[in-house]
């Protein structure tokens, strides 16, 4: 097994806010998909890019009533080639930065985010 992990979904609140920070953090095309159904008429659903037959992760930002965003949950963490690219433009986004680019030894840095949601999120490099 080389990743356990292929498929993640952040939950949002108010879904075009939430699309355009991530737009906007991580300079990526988000794209819708129907997903209005039966059991969930009002969910939206917006893919980030990835290969989803691959062995990376990808995932969706998604807004359905019963699942609501918020801290304390599961933690994703983005790649990045440089922490501070994608901290420089959070704040104008609308998150928040909690916790600065931080030295975690032989396994890069790390840096942990609010996003417009009340959703945390990770940010990880090797420089």
């Amino acid at each position: 097994m080389k990743n356990v992990i292929n498929w993640f979904e952040i939950y949002t609140s108010d879904f075009n806010r939430a699309k355009k920070f991530y737009t906007e953090v991580f300079k990526c095309k988000l794209t819708d998909l129907p997903m209005g159904s039966d059991n969930h008429p009002e969910m939206e659903y917006a893919t980030f890019p990835g290969d989803q037959n691959g062995w990376g992760a990808s995932g969706a930002l998604a807004k359905m009533d019963m699942a609501k965003p918020g801290m304390g949950g599961t933690i994703v963490y983005f790649i990045s080639e440089e922490i501070n690219e994608e901290l420089s433009r959070v704040e104008a986004a609308g998150g928040k930065i909690i916790r600065s680019k931080q030295d975690i030894g032989d396994y890069g840095f790390i840096a942990l985010v609010e996003d417009t949601e009340g959703n945390m999120i990770g940010l990880h490099s090797m420089k």
